[in-house]
């Protein structure tokens, strides 16, 4: 029995150098649109957030977050503010009211449900002029946003609640310039 080395040996399919990097590269671009996707980047426009972020830094935002649970009092969100222009980026605030509460000025503090709101995170008390008494009311589906930097923040004073559909995502992560990286922690107000 004769047998050639060909039929010894089965014949490897191997791709060519071309089509593996091909292959490679259309790996790496659907790996960064699905991590675009799930966690966009953002930066910090304006100074309404200090001292806990200022100006210029950039942010990973968490859209998967809010796909498995709920938008908390306290956390740093990223949203889309009512009447935005196609080109203008979207505002970063923290969450202050949550769905169905009553959000209220009293002599410049912020009271949800009639209970004083703790806010260790802000820059300085708020200024009565710019925060005169006022109260909202929020709807099943609408949450109300502020700037840490209360005397410098164009936020939900101004335009009102925003609805859940609205909301981009979470701040999870800080990662520019690099000798402030890190997880970004949350203090959550004592409000019912």
């Amino acid at each position: 029995m004769n047998l050639s080395k060909t039929q010894l040996r089965p014949r490897l399919h191997r791709r060519g150098f071309g089509r593996e990097l091909l292959s490679t590269l259309l790996f790496l671009v659907a790996a960064y649109a699905l991590l675009e996707m799930a966690l966009p980047r953002s930066v910090v426009l304006s100074i309404s957030m200090q001292p806990n972020l200022v100006e210029s830094q950039r942010l990973v935002i968490s859209r998967i977050s809010y796909l498995l649970g709920q938008p908390q009092r306290g956390e740093i969100v990223v949203f889309n503010p009512p009447n935005q222009a196609p080109d203008d980026p979207p505002l970063i605030k923290r969450l202050i009211g949550l769905p169905g509460e009553t959000v209220e000025f009293r002599d410049a503090a912020v009271y949800v449900n009639g209970v004083k709101l703790s806010e260790p995170y802000i820059n300085e008390p708020c200024d009565p002029a710019r925060c005169p008494d006022r109260t909202w009311q929020l709807g099943s589906d609408e949450y109300f946003f502020m700037g840490d930097n209360r005397n410098h923040s164009h936020d939900s004073r101004a335009f009102g609640p925003i609805p859940r559909q609205q909301i981009v995502g979470r701040a999870v992560l800080r990662y520019w310039p690099p000798e402030v990286w890190g997880i970004l922690s949350y203090t959550y107000g004592d409000a019912p």
